[in-house]
């Protein structure tokens, strides 16, 4: 028997994390023993059943990793290449080639190395929610100024945007990475407030849409 406290420590989480969690997985099925106070065990000829993937889905799972490598920062890009190398390892050897053979290609011959540089320091902003500034030049070539708070990354088939509430408009803006200059990322974070998250960003987005369309 593993007692709640014993789990709690080894896992970094609460004792009540723990019971909420081994009670959900004796609902989903899993023959777990034991009771609170007491202690739990697992059967040892329990084993999880195998993940696994049918043709289709191990196309698109090989198809969205090549498109992450060839338009995401180094980083991302080498955490697709080690997903791929994983589902590979896991996969039964019957179906390990349609991996290596699959014939969907995502081709970027532009130069990422200054867009790559841009997208990991604002990775970095949104996670950590740290304020950024830059100078910014429009599609109507009038140059600003601008901090806003980063919120999301898009990638629109040829070029990246943040989406971000900007503190010069007071406003949700939509930021092309190409336009940008002068990156910086603020050193202390914001606090979240109400009106200014991404959910609020998605609706406001979908408001002017609508407007746009009458």
């Amino acid at each position: 028997m593993v007692t709640a406290t014993q789990l709690a420590e080894a896992l970094e989480v609460s004792e009540r994390t723990v019971y909420r969690d081994v009670r959900d997985l004796i609902l989903s099925g899993v023959p777990i023993r034991g009771e609170a106070g007491v202690g739990y065990a697992l059967s040892k000829e329990f084993d999880l059943p195998p993940l696994m993937f049918d043709e289709a889905e191990i196309e698109a799972l090989v198809l969205g990793s090549r498109i992450v490598e060839s338009r995401a920062d180094p980083l991302v890009a080498s955490a697709a290449q080690s997903v791929i190398a994983k589902v590979e390892a896991m996969l039964p050897k019957r179906l390990r080639h349609l991996i290596s053979e699959s014939t969907t290609f995502a081709v970027n011959l532009s130069d990422r190395h200054d867009g790559a540089e841009r997208l990991s320091l604002l990775r970095f902003a949104i996670r950590a929610r740290r304020t950024v500034a830059f100078r910014y030049v429009d599609g109507q070539s009038a140059k600003s100024r601008r901090q806003v708070r980063p919120l999301g990354l898009f990638f629109w088939s040829e070029s990246w945007s943040l989406g971000a509430w900007c503190e010069l408009r007071r406003d949700f803006r939509n930021f092309r990475l190409d336009r940008m200059d002068g990156l910086s990322v603020a050193d202390l974070p914001f606090a979240p407030e109400p009106g200014r998250s991404i959910a609020e960003f998605f609706a406001a987005m979908r408001a002017r849409s609508r407007t746009a369309n009458v």
